[in-house]
């Protein structure tokens, strides 16, 4: 049986049940069958991939979908693009709701942005388009060379709010972080509602803090500073004021001496907005590593909210993800690609 039609391939890999599964609904949309290909690993691992048809001049969809085991999943997606390339295939064209490593672009002290070297080693392996949702940041998509289609799923999840919470016009926006209010911002815009920001929460790993770019440095005791270390400021002239202001941009000028400015330190946990006797929708593009999530909706509860719902487009849910969010105060948790449990809901799936 032919899986094509016009000219189009399908494929999935295996490294994950969700990529079969949402290429099986895929075919059956457009009214093609799944095309025939082994993926599989050898006794040390190794990935290995065999084309079962002829690609030759065709489209080829490669539909992957991220697993526990990320760097399997890497792999098995670069060995078919370019078994794909090398039998001739004239487009092939990613399909990839997460994109893998989408929180690493960003350099990191002496680390790397890592989201580049894998969009560098996609195009070179041979895909020639790729559609993703949600990136973690717009500006990965200029690493690519290849035309990226970022899908948003704002409109799916802003279709269950209005359907599946009957009283979402008591509800507010909550953002958990202030480098989260832009999102939390545009949901509040769409639905009519108010908006919350949490503020004063430890850093989180993409502050400035851990990229050891802190102004002023670290100083944790300014009292221990030693006496003969401090630059006397009595009689300076104006002259002598500024040449020493744009060489030590850190130092404090006093009456009688120069003092090491104290590092900025984040606040108390407080919350920017209303949230008392109302449903709290905590919006995000990633859930994985839940611990920000459940501070959040502790000081939600704290602050008089009577539901908490959890809204995110990735559903990672790393680790014991799951124990802790049934443990904790969320009441539920909606998304995309999540693995159906109690008070867990896909809306994309």
């Amino acid at each position: 049986m032919s899986a094509t039609k016009g000219g189009l391939v399908i494929f999935t890999a295996n490294s994950n049940p969700s990529s079969r599964e949402l290429g099986r609904r895929i075919a059956e949309r457009l009214g093609v069958e799944l095309g025939k290909v082994q993926v599989y690993q050898e006794a040390n691992r190794e990935t290995r991939v065999q084309i079962e048809e002829s690609v030759r001049g065709k489209d080829v969809f490669i539909i992957q979908t991220v697993s526990k085991d990320v760097n399997t999943t890497i792999m098995e997606l670069l060995i078919m693009v370019y078994a794909c390339r090398t039998s001739c295939a004239r487009n092939i064209i990613g399909v990839i709701p997460y994109f893998p490593y989408s929180k690493q672009c960003k350099m990191r002290k002496r680390g790397s942005i890592v989201s580049k070297l894998l969009a560098s080693m996609m195009c070179k392996a041979g895909l020639t388009h790729l559609i993703t949702m949600d990136l973690h940041q717009k500006e990965i998509q200029g690493f690519f060379n290849i035309p990226v289609d970022n899908l948003r799923a704002s409109p799916f999840l802003l279709q269950y709010i209005q359907e599946e919470i009957p009283d979402y016009r008591n509800a507010v926006i909550v953002a958990k972080s202030p480098a989260s209010a832009k999102r939390a911002q545009s949901f509040a815009e769409r639905l009519r509602l108010g908006i919350a920001v949490i503020h004063g929460e430890a850093q989180d790993a993409e502050s400035d803090l851990v990229d050891g770019r802190h102004s002023p440095p670290t100083v944790k005791n300014i009292g221990a500073i030693h006496p003969s270390l401090e630059i006397p400021c009595k009689n300076l002239t104006p002259e002598n004021s500024l040449r020493l202001f744009y060489c030590l941009p850190i130092i404090f000028f006093s009456s009688s001496s120069c003092t090491v400015l104290i590092p900025k330190e984040k606040p108390p946990i407080t919350v920017v907005g209303d949230v008392g006797g109302r449903i709290a929708i905590i919006v995000d593009d990633i859930i994985d590593d839940v611990d920000s999530f459940l501070a959040a909706a502790e000081t939600l509860k704290e602050r008089g909210a009577y539901k908490i719902f959890v809204m995110a487009t990735h559903g990672i849910l790393s680790s014991d993800a799951p124990q802790l969010i049934e443990e904790s105060a969320i009441d539920e948790v909606i998304g995309h690609h999540f693995n159906l449990r109690f008070r867990m809901t896909s809306v994309l799936s």
